[in-house]
């Protein structure tokens, strides 16, 4: 493993838009009707239908209806009243999508991006390209039709999070390159642009044969093919720009694995339990009351699965120059981008009906996650839905660049599957909390450990759901050492390593009293000293290179 070489100055990179010149910028043109516009006008089809007598007989008068309203407004001679109106709803529509627009307005310069929207209500949101955590970029069903996609820019702080939406797809992702460029501390060269350059362009060069300009139908019809061409293409394939990533991912799941991983979950328990609970209350005959609280649930439980695995289907993940790329996604897919330093904690886990297929599944924690609760979507926390050791490894290679010697893979496979008693023969690089902890961990005190390697705080626990905790103590926010009375009187104590809120908890629950002396200086001593080298923030100016490794079924 080559050491990164020393910081260099940030190189120039030509924009791939026109939208980073810190000028204002309007949004995609159909952004009214994709924000609520469709549901909208559902809604309005939806009362008018149920509401059509009341209409009819406010207008025409209840005596005086014949059975078809078309009927008696062509009758009556109203029909231009009828189109009149119809005109003007449709006019008011028109004008208040059209002013939304107009007032939804975004701009992206060296330092932030800024969104301005709202009619009555102003909203105006900034996010600093400094405190970026990842961008994500996300097409969700409706619009992927109309060729648009939704590009949330996730910053630290609270609720700080900008969306950008919608945009039209192949600009979504030039902007989004452009973004993490900024960000990542890339200068921009601009060159002037050429007058009459699009005049020039368009001179047709001698000897060359040209066509004439389609007129008419024929236009139409390419047009038309064209358009159906690109959303097929994008429906194929869940990044459109093949070189801002890999075009394998490093792990592949198979769809037998993802399907069986939903199934083999909590949410199956629970609806097992609440099965059993039915039955029985069928038999006992108290079964009315029972049926309107829990069937319904039963019932909606089919869609929660087809959603769990139609989210995750056609996963990937891969290194790329900006950092990590996960994209996952059938009908609706997201790919988001996290780049490097941005991830604050890792969670290796594998709850107790994975075991005997050897599954295990990666979350994390990041700034972002933690502080956009109120500003729409926010990133996903899942890094790895449902995988093999292998794919594990994999993926902490990504997550942690450099953490991917012998040595770590020995850590990493001794933390997820090690700690057992019986295995005397091999070597436990934990340090594990004493037998009396059995008094307050009687099945887990022998698998409770923690260990540290380079600039990584490792924390081995569970049983039944057995848990990896890796935190890089560059990110590391503070350590604590607790001692409640029993703990005391054990000599035990409970150490908390914080972190950003989100999925990972990294705590000991019990460790021996003097270890957890040794676990404090080694966390605190080291996690100044992590944060000191640490260059993540610039990452454009390191020359670390992105682990490459081969996918695998």
């Amino acid at each position: 493993m080559s050491e990164p070489s020393a910081a260099v100055p940030a190189p120039l990179a030509a924009p791939r838009t026109d939208l980073t010149d810190g000028e204002w910028h309007r949004l995609h043109p159909a952004t009214p009707l994709l924000r609520g516009g469709i549901f909208m006008v559902a809604i309005l089809g939806f009362i008018v239908a149920n509401l059509r007598e009341r209409f009819i007989d406010l207008f025409i008068g209840e005596e005086n209806y014949g059975g078809d309203p078309i009927d008696e407004i062509y009758q009556r001679g109203a029909t231009g009243w009828a189109l009149l109106i119809i005109a003007g709803v449709l006019l008011v529509i028109l004008v208040a999508f059209y002013l939304s627009w107009r007032m939804h307005t975004f701009r992206v310069n060296g330092e932030v991006v800024e969104v301005r929207s709202g009619l009555v209500f102003r909203s105006h949101r900034k996010a600093r390209l400094d405190r970026v955590q990842g961008v994500n970029l996300a097409r969700p069903l409706i619009p992927r039709l109309f060729g648009a996609a939704r590009l949330e820019i996730t910053v630290a702080g609270q609720d700080g999070n900008v969306q950008l939406a919608y945009l039209g797809s192949k600009l979504a992702d030039d902007l989004r390159r452009d973004i993490l460029h900024l960000a990542s501390g890339l200068r921009q060269a601009r060159q002037p642009a050429a007058p009459d350059a699009a005049h020039i362009a368009a001179q047709p060069v001698p000897g060359d044969i040209t066509e004439p300009p389609l007129i008419g139908p024929s236009a139409a019809h390419f047009a038309l093919g064209d358009f159906a061409t690109a959303r097929y293409n994008e429906f194929r394939a869940p990044e459109l720009d093949p070189d801002a990533a890999p075009p394998e991912s490093v792990v592949r799941i198979p769809p037998g694995r993802l399907i069986g991983s939903v199934v083999l979950s909590g949410f199956t328990v629970f609806l097992l339990l609440a099965g059993v609970g039915l039955i029985i209350s069928v038999i006992a005959g108290s079964s009315g009351w029972v049926l309107v609280a829990v069937l319904p649930g039963l019932i909606g439980s089919a869609g929660y699965y087809f959603s769990r695995i139609t989210k995750m289907l056609r996963f990937s993940i891969a290194g790329t120059p900006d950092g990590v790329r996960v994209g996952y996604g059938l009908l609706s897919t997201s790919s988001q981008t996290l780049p490097p330093g941005r991830i604050h904690a890792i969670k290796v886990s594998q709850p107790i009906l994975w075991r005997r297929f050897g599954w295990w599944q990666v979350s994390i924690n990041t700034a972002g996650q933690a502080s956009g609760r109120g500003s729409g979507p926010v990133m996903s926390t899942t890094l790895l839905p449902v995988g093999t050791l292998g794919d594990v490894e994999k993926v902490l290679q990504l997550a942690l660049p450099g953490f991917d010697t012998d040595a770590h893979r020995a850590l990493v496979e001794n933390g997820m599957l090690g700690g057992r008693k019986r295995d005397a023969g091999i070597a436990d690089f934990y340090s594990n909390a004493p037998a009396r902890a059995v008094w307050l961990r009687p099945f887990s005190w022998w698998r409770t450990g923690w260990a540290v390697s380079g600039p990584v705080a490792l924390i081995r626990r569970g049983v039944l759901s057995r848990d990896l905790i890796l935190v890089p103590l560059a990110r590391m926010q503070g350590v604590r050492i607790s001692q409640g009375a029993i703990r005391r009187r054990l000599r035990l104590a409970a150490a908390d390593l914080h972190t950003v809120a989100g999925p990972v908890n990294a705590s000991l629950s019990v460790i021996d009293v003097d270890e957890a002396l040794v676990l404090f200086e080694w966390m605190s001593t080291g996690a100044v000293r992590s944060a000191l080298a640490d260059t993540s923030h610039q990452w454009s100016r390191t020359a670390t290179p992105v682990p490459a490794t081969e996918a695998t079924e």
